[in-house]
């Protein structure tokens, strides 16, 4: 027989209750003690918890992330010469996967951050300092352990929308990238050879090797966005679960900042928080889908089905991935990287062996 599920809030005590009893909360302990004189101030300025924030690299990481999705998911089809094919090619590939990976999942505790409920349950353990770095160690030790504060049913539900949309969004808009590949044919353009293709495939690899800067105002939007000054436009309901990797560690990040745990001197802390392994080789392997076809691509048209398929495709579906839990999961997997271009007008496919995530 089942035993009934406890409720959340004795299930956290307990989760707290053994971190203080396996000396987690000393090493957390510490790095709250190293903190400079003005994080100080700032810390114990108001009464109760101190204020919600997330460290410049998390916020700048998001705006990394969501430029790159705005960017990607406004790339027309409408081709009219190669030059326009070359120069969508280089906006959508620049990317780096871990950065992007990072950036999801730092987008995704922004969004958590909407959940008014999901924060007010968290900051209620944030007024008292020694139960505080309790609750911000339990968190560290286990990401999962997030998901048991009140209201994370809903702010993971908001967090499961707005990635769903943005995964479609690019997901769609490489459907018509891809179709134009095709459509694009019966021009003659289209059909000769692409110059210098060494070099375009060279600066594909260099492109996805660099870590983007952030957008100008994009860490002070994500800012303002995290402590309500300026909230998200975002959507969703209540979801309770299962949870994905990504869906977790947002939620802990999150708390993190709710706590008031989040500055600048938890920067490391958090960064290795946000670090997903799956989601981050699922989008390396459509880096690797990509190389394969530029590798083999010749004429124009047969960059535009590169890039519509593993650029936009196969990022989006890595976007839709990462807020799947895992039973959902193999619903989005990559599709069988089939790269190697043929003549004429005829499907601009071939044949290359699937890279897919980790499970």
């Amino acid at each position: 027989m089942t035993a009934p599920a406890q409720p959340r809030s004795l299930r956290l005590a307990a989760i707290v209750a053994i971190v203080c009893a396996s000396g987690l909360l000393t090493g957390f302990e510490s790095a709250r003690n190293d903190r400079s004189p003005l994080s100080d101030a700032a810390f114990s300025a108001a009464p109760g918890a101190p204020a919600v924030t997330l460290p410049t690299r998390v916020l700048e990481a998001a705006s990394v992330y969501v430029a790159y999705v705005d960017r990607a998911a406004a790339v027309s089809p409408a081709f009219p010469d190669g030059d326009t094919i070359a120069a969508s090619l280089r906006a959508t590939e620049a990317y780096e996967p871990r950065q992007m990976q990072e950036g999801m999942t730092a987008y995704a505790a922004v969004v958590a951050l909407q959940d008014p409920n999901f924060v007010a349950a968290v900051r209620a353990y944030g007024a008292d300092p020694t139960q505080r770095a309790q609750v911000a160690a339990a968190v560290m030790a286990d990401p999962r352990y997030a998901a048991e504060f009140q209201g994370a049913d809903s702010a993971a539900g908001l967090i499961v929308a707005a990635l769903t949309d943005q995964g479609r969004r690019v997901l769609e808009t490489g459907k018509r990238v891809k179709q134009a590949a095709y459509d694009v044919q019966h021009q003659k353009w289209s059909t000769q050879f692409v110059p210098d293709r060494d070099g375009r495939l060279a600066l594909a690899k260099s492109l996805s090797d660099q870590p983007l800067p952030p957008p100008p105002e994009g860490e002070s939007r994500m800012q303002m966005a995290s402590t309500g000054a300026m909230p998200l436009m975002v959507n969703g309901s209540v979801n309770p679960g299962p949870y994905s990797p990504m869906v977790e560690r947002a939620l802990a990040v999150a708390a993190m900042a709710a706590l008031g745990d989040g500055s600048n001197d938890f920067s490391d802390q958090l960064i290795a928080l946000l670090d997903e392994p799956e989601e981050n080789d699922c989008l390396h392997s459509a880096k690797l889908n990509l190389y394969q076809c530029l590798a083999v691509a010749k004429p124009h048209y047969e960059d535009v089905f590169c890039m519509g398929q593993h650029i936009l495709m196969d990022t989006g579906q890595c976007i839709l991935k990462g807020v799947a839990p895992h039973a959902a999961a193999a619903a989005v997997l990559l599709p069988a990287a089939d790269t190697t271009p043929a003549p004429g007008k005829k499907k601009p496919v071939s044949r290359t062996k699937k890279h897919k995530a980790k499970s």
